[in-house]
């Protein structure tokens, strides 16, 4: 007669239902953990509900003492000037994200009257703590003397391990205050982004609806204090309020408009967030007439390193998507790129590719200009045009990457997304057009070259006309050098 049935299967059985319940319970107490209350512990009664989406908007930009530009007569406000006027606002709260902070230099040669903005700066974060103003950082900087400085000032800072996330960095650049007002843009937290470098980047006052959403990509890097991994579960608090697909609207100095923020790389895209890269297809598909780029570099490759090599591939996105607009639609492109010590030799095979797409084709214009400073030997940074940002017929996008791929692919950064409602001729003077004139005015000024001739077998350029740019020996050597990403 056969005896009882073995229990052991039974309790082994038992034992995995077991694990799996205390694993659920695990992934039920991380998601309360990551769904917590508001970073601040409160939202000063600002919601989804009653945000305002009345918003003035300016142009901030920083332009160097030394460079010799027409201006059109329209008020400009300094990129300084602008984060002052952020700070003044300041009542309750600083949020900000930069992958750099150096705005007291530390170069004994630096002549005391270019770093003076920095410096006046860095003093006004300082004193936020004496006014009850709390301030938050993020930033990939493990050891800035600047943050360690901050931090005793009673600033919290938190860091983001980019290298352990996406083999990447921080590109991230932008500040939201007390949840109303908000700056993107080219600016680091830089002396030179105040004096030495040609900036732009967007100042948006009394915007809480667009600043909510800002403060949720914030949220999104606060999360990310020291992990070597992206959670698998998110916060409902970090997901996008407003996407390409349901952008907010909003007036902007009293005329009609929708917008949105965008960031990449697609890993750091919570749910319902738009890739900074739709968000330029989306900007370029609907340009009707003309599509204006300033950019520090174009570069449609990605780079990484496989077993000690070197590995380059083409990144066909936004160069398809140029390549769309004026082949296809008979939209007129103009591309303003850097010339500068860190310029990679294939961005100009890439531009002569574009180039040659409209040679015996009517009804086609792509145009391509490098703005090109006389550079200090000492300091390569000084009169780069650094920024970064695309405006069209009805549309502008301003972002803190440039266009390169591997830039989109591996590092953090932002965009805003800005689009009119009505035509050109119905809407007035807007944003759109102040900054369409800040592009023509570099487009036509004496910094703009159009780059022309052959790359002979010494990797050096010549032009043929007398439109040339002239570059420097150690600019030459430095292009026969490999570039990494």
């Amino acid at each position: 007669m056969a005896g009882p049935a073995p229990q052991e299967p039974i309790k082994t059985q038992q034992k995995c239902i077991a694990i799996f319940a205390l694993l659920c319970c695990v992934a039920v107490l991380s998601a309360l953990i990551f769904s917590s209350v508001d970073i601040w512990g409160d939202d000063d009664g600002i919601t989804e509900e009653n945000c305002s989406s009345d918003c003035r908007i300016e142009l901030v930009e920083n332009i160097p003492e030394d460079h010799l530009l027409l201006m059109d007569g329209r008020p400009r406000l300094p990129l300084s000037a602008g984060f002052h006027m952020l700070l003044d606002q300041a009542k309750r709260s600083v949020e900000v994200v930069s992958p750099v902070w150096s705005l007291n230099p530390w170069d004994l040669e630096t002549t005391p009257s270019t770093a003076k903005q920095g410096q006046l700066l860095f003093q006004r974060l300082l004193s936020l703590k004496s006014r009850g103003v709390k301030l938050k950082i993020a930033s990939s900087l493990a050891n800035s003397a600047e943050l360690k400085t901050l931090a005793a000032h009673e600033a919290e800072i938190r860091f983001i391990n980019m290298t352990a996330l996406t083999r990447g960095e921080l590109h991230s650049s932008f500040w939201i205050v007390d949840r109303r007002h908000i700056y993107i843009g080219s600016a680091d937290m830089d002396w030179r982004s105040l004096s030495k470098r040609k900036e732009l980047g967007l100042v948006l006052y009394n915007c809480s609806c667009l600043a909510l959403d800002l403060h949720r990509i914030f949220s999104f890097y606060w999360q990310l204090h020291d992990r070597d991994y992206i959670p698998s579960i998110w916060s409902k608090r970090v997901t996008a309020l407003y996407g390409r697909h349901d952008a907010l609207e909003l007036h902007l100095n009293s005329t009609e408009a929708s917008a949105y923020v965008s960031t990449s790389p697609e890993i750091f895209c919570a749910k319902d967030r738009t890739r900074d890269v739709d968000a330029i297809y989306q900007v370029i598909q609907s340009a009707k007439s003309f599509i204006f780029i300033s950019v520090t570099d174009y570069l449609p490759v990605v780079s990484r390193t496989s077993r000690g090599i070197l590995v380059t591939r083409y990144w066909s996105p936004i160069d398809e998507m140029i390549r769309e607009a004026v082949v296809l639609r008979g939209v007129k492109v103009r591309l303003l790129i850097s010339f500068w010590k860190k310029t990679h030799p294939l961005t100009f095979n890439f531009v002569t590719s574009l180039k040659s797409l409209c040679m015996q084709l009517h009804n086609c214009s792509l145009e391509v200009r490098f703005f090109s400073h006389k550079e200090q030997k000492e300091d390569f940074q000084h009169g780069l045009n650094h920024n970064k940002y695309m405006v069209t017929d009805n549309a502008l996008y301003v972002g803190n990457h440039d266009w390169v791929g591997s830039d989109f692919a591996r590092n953090a950064g932002v965009g805003l997304v800005v689009k009119m409602k009505n035509s050109l001729t119905d809407r007035g003077v807007t944003i759109l057009e102040h900054v369409k004139a800040a592009f023509e005015r570099d487009w036509r000024s004496r910094y703009a070259k159009s780059l022309q001739g052959n790359k002979d077998q010494h990797g050096k350029y010549r032009n043929s006309q007398h439109n040339k740019i002239h570059m420097d020996t150690k600019v030459e050597n430095k292009w026969n050098e490999p570039l990494s990403f």
